[in-house]
Formats: structure tokens, sequence, C-alpha cells
């Protein structure tokens, strides 16, 4: 009989549909995983900053989506940002030991983005990013404020973004889900410290 008193780790891990008249979306993620990822949104620069968000993060990532990209890609990358956010909601639990703040600096060339997160259960989406660009291959940058804005919604988390330099599109844009990646990755830590604590005077977040 094993008689410890430690408990196995809770696998912070989800599986979430999503499926409109406009997308079909699946995502799977590992929260605590390697930084690996399976991406098919039909958008390729899409793709790629999903993919620094699984790098950097150390997020097992799979995002599969059938969007109406005869259209545009509007649906598509909302509809992730929401998927997504419900996926993050779901493996992250009633939130007990997390470090719960997280933040980044991240430079690329003439690039640099901040992005400060709060996994305070209260939704709000504060962000400056001045794209000198209007596509990225073809990715709408007016796009990256749905993707978040999609995402704070349904994680439930405040989310400050600001560029604050660069002059090419395809650097901010980079910096930008870079830092968002290293910044989650730290608010969900769990802190050694907090032991089974929500970390809220409140008592629940």
């Amino acid at each position: 009989m094993n008689l410890s008193c430690e408990s196995a780790p809770i696998a912070r891990q989800a599986d979430v549909v999503r499926k409109t008249a406009e997308t079909n979306i699946r995502v799977v993620l590992n929260l605590d995983g390697t930084g690996a990822s399976r991406l098919a949104t039909g958008i390729g620069f899409f793709d790629h900053m999903l993919d620094q968000i699984a790098r950097h993060g150390l997020i097992d990532l799979d995002i599969q989506v059938e969007g109406d990209l005869h259209i545009d890609g509007h649906h598509t990358v909302e509809d992730v940002g929401i998927t997504l956010g419900q996926a993050v909601a779901r493996a992250v639990g009633d939130k007990k030991g997390l470090r719960r703040y997280g933040h980044a600096y991240v430079p690329l060339d003439e690039a640099l983005s901040r992005v400060v997160v709060d996994f305070s259960g209260r939704p709000g989406l504060h962000m400056h990013v001045p794209f000198t660009a209007g596509m990225i291959g073809a990715f709408d940058t007016q796009l990256t404020f749905e993707f978040f804005q999609g995402f704070v919604n349904h994680a439930g988390v405040t989310l400050h973004i600001d560029n604050l330099k660069g002059t090419n599109a395809h650097h901010q844009a980079e910096t930008v889900f870079k830092a968002f990646a290293r910044a989650i990755r730290m608010a969900l830590e769990v802190d050694p410290r907090m032991g089974n604590v929500i970390p809220s005077t409140k008592g629940s977040l």
C-alpha cells in the first residue's frame, strides 16, 4: 500500500470543438507540454504565429480549422482565438497554485513588444500595435486584435499588448505573439510557495 501524501499532478489538458456556419475548429492542448505543434488554419502566417505561442509558451498545440476563407480570414482568426481561449480556461481549472501574472518583452531586430497578462477571471484587452502594413502574406494585420479579443473573452484574462518599436510588420507581429507566449507561460507556472491556494484575496478567480 502506498501511504504517500503526495498526489499526482493534475493533467492540464483540453480538447475543444467549435462548429458554426462559418468555421469548424478543434483545439487540443497541453499547458505542460514541450512546445510541439500541429497547425492547419489555412492562413500560413497565422499558423506561423500560433507556432510561436506553442514553442515559446511550451504548450503542445494542435489546431485544425475549416473556415470560410473564400470570404476572408476574419471568422477563422477570431474563432481560433475564441476556441483557444476556451481550451486554456478548461485546462487551467480553478487556478490553484498559479503564479497568475506574467509579462515579457521580446525583440526582433528593430521591433520590440511588451505583453502583460493577468489570469484574473475578468476579460479585458488593451492593445496598441501600430502595424506598418495592412497585410502580411494572406494575413490581415487588423485580425490580430480580433484573435486576442476572442482569446481574452473566453480565457477570462486581462491582457495588455504594446508594440513599443518596429518598422517591419512581420517583426511587429512576431514580437507580439512571442511576448504573449512568454507572458502566459510565466502566468501559468505553478508557484511552489502558493501550494494549493488560489492567488487572490477574494479566494476565487
